[in-house]
């Protein structure tokens, strides 16, 4: 078996384009695997520099095989199973800041540099008032790039075209949002250092440069552990940066569309959408992905059914999922309706994926709180704009409230809730009084949950009360057939 380096195995080579600060498995696996695509299918001609954005890290590893690696997609796309490997070759180099800060640093006088990519973890986009500017480098990454910013403004003399485009992928709402809010603080607070330039810097800053809140989604377990002997065999490379992900991927990317010309993602075949607003997207993504989520976890599981894929391919809870999906939850969304109609066959295939085994009780944990971000919004807007309320989440909440009350399934399976011990401590209060009105009124009434007391919404108290009694007394699978 060969090792894996541009000795061994071809290597693109394109100008250094895209300047990305993270190196693990999601970035790679995700805009990396996107830009090889915009490589292979479209004119971008564009390689990735990866900045190590903590100080212990993969850059060493990445260069080490020349920043060859395969990435593994595993999933079903349109009704079929795939597993396919694909080798990606458009990162140029990986570099450490704190032991290559002048690598790093002249990274900003480079004209064909354009793009900045991130995910350095929620945790990544904070504000540091301990940065000092003449920190080589500071150790934030809005400080990092701060810096970096204000060197490229100084090399290029302000020129507008030299601004930079930057798409943070962190996991939060408005991410871009956070990032450019971040920046702002470090240009007061470097006010000083700046000097003369402080003003024109800000400006732009502002002008010149274009920051993003963006939605990524696709699931990436990583380095396949189990399959890796296999895999190496298969490619014939000792190929130790093997990236696994499901074969669905999403970026939504709130822009002009001057720079999805630039940025041709979407002429490469690809789901990476340019929008106005990245609200509806998110929205979107938690109604219809995280909500069905969260309640036929603890559906399926009262039911006996363990796996996601399972609980979908089951006659009555796959009868189940569609009806919270399609019926309910849609129903709640404004983007037009084929829209939402082939986002959520998506998911469908998605929760359908023959490779991975996901355990319905690892979705489970904090369930109320989720429940009340993912569900409860839906099930306001869908009382209020069809008179009634949904039954599918109405029983979703019946069953996380039965879920939480412990004891054992029919099947002799321990049922371990898990949650904030406040909410834990409430819960076998409640249920130890043995009535199911007081149990249900407990729950509904605990503003610490919900920001609200939810025994005020019509109907709602005597829903929930009915399916827990008839939990109870039928078990869950008779009770849903029963709103079927």
């Amino acid at each position: 078996m060969k090792a894996l380096n541009k000795q061994t195995a071809p290597k693109s080579v394109a100008p250094e384009r895209i300047i990305q600060f993270g190196e693990g498995n999601f970035l790679r696996a995700f805009v990396d695997w996107i830009v090889y695509n915009m490589n292979q299918k479209t004119d971008f001609n564009g390689s990735v520099v990866v900045v190590q954005p903590i100080e212990k890290g993969m850059a060493e590893w990445l260069n080490g095989q020349d920043c060859l690696y395969h990435v593994n997609l595993q999933g079903r796309l349109n009704g079929e199973a795939v597993n396919s490997l694909t080798r990606i070759d458009c990162i140029s180099r990986a570099l450490n800041p704190y032991s290559q800060n002048s690598a790093f640093m002249a990274l900003a006088d480079q004209p064909e540099i354009r793009f900045v990519i991130s995910n350095t973890t929620e945790a990544g986009i904070a504000f540091d008032p301990n940065c000092k500017f003449s920190d080589a480098p500071a150790s934030s990454y809005p400080g990092k790039l701060t810096q970096l910013l204000f060197r490229r403004f100084k090399t290029f003399k302000g020129d507008k075209s030299k601004g930079l485009i930057i798409m943070p992928c962190e996991l939060i709402f408005l991410n871009g949002h956070h990032l450019k809010e971040c920046i702002y603080q470090y240009i007061e607070l470097w006010k000083d250092d700046f000097g003369a330039d402080y003003e024109k810097f800000k400006t732009w800053f502002t002008k010149y440069c274009y920051v993003c809140a963006t939605l990524v989604d696709r699931i990436v377990p990583g380095f396949p552990r189990k399959e890796i002997a296999q895999i190496q065999k298969k490619i014939c490379y000792a190929d130790n940066l093997v990236v696994q992900a499901e074969i669905f991927h999403l970026w939504v990317i709130e822009a002009p569309q001057e720079i999805a010309k630039e940025f041709p993602a979407d002429k490469a075949g690809l789901n990476v959408l340019f929008v106005p607003s990245e609200a509806p997207y998110h929205e979107r993504k938690v109604t219809l992905l995280n909500g069905p989520h969260t309640v036929l976890s603890p559906v399926a599981y009262l039911s006996g059914v363990n796996i996601v894929r399972d609980a979908c391919q089951h006659p009555v809870i796959g009868q189940y999922i569609n009806k919270v999906m399609f019926d309910e939850l849609m129903e709640t969304l404004n983007l037009p309706k084929d829209e939402l109609k082939k986002f959520a066959e998506d998911v469908l295939e998605r929760f359908n994926n023959p490779f991975v085994d996901h355990a319905v009780t690892s979705i489970m944990l904090n369930s109320f709180p989720k429940y009340e971000t993912r569900d409860l919004p839906g099930l306001k807007t869908y009382l209020q704009r069809k008179g009634e309320l949904p039954k599918g989440l109405v029983l979703g909440l019946a069953a996380i409230i039965t879920y939480y009350k412990g004891g054992v399934r029919e099947d002799g399976a321990e049922i371990t809730p898990n949650d904030a011990p406040e909410i834990m401590q409430l819960l076998k209060d409640l249920w130890a009084t043995g009535d199911t009105q007081k149990v249900t009124e407990g729950v509904l009434a605990a503003t610490s949950i919900w920001g609200e007391d939810l025994n005020n919404i019509p109907g709602l108290t005597a829903a929930v009360k009915a399916d827990l009694d008839s939990i109870q007394e039928k078990g869950m699978l008779e009770t849903v057939k029963g709103i079927l």
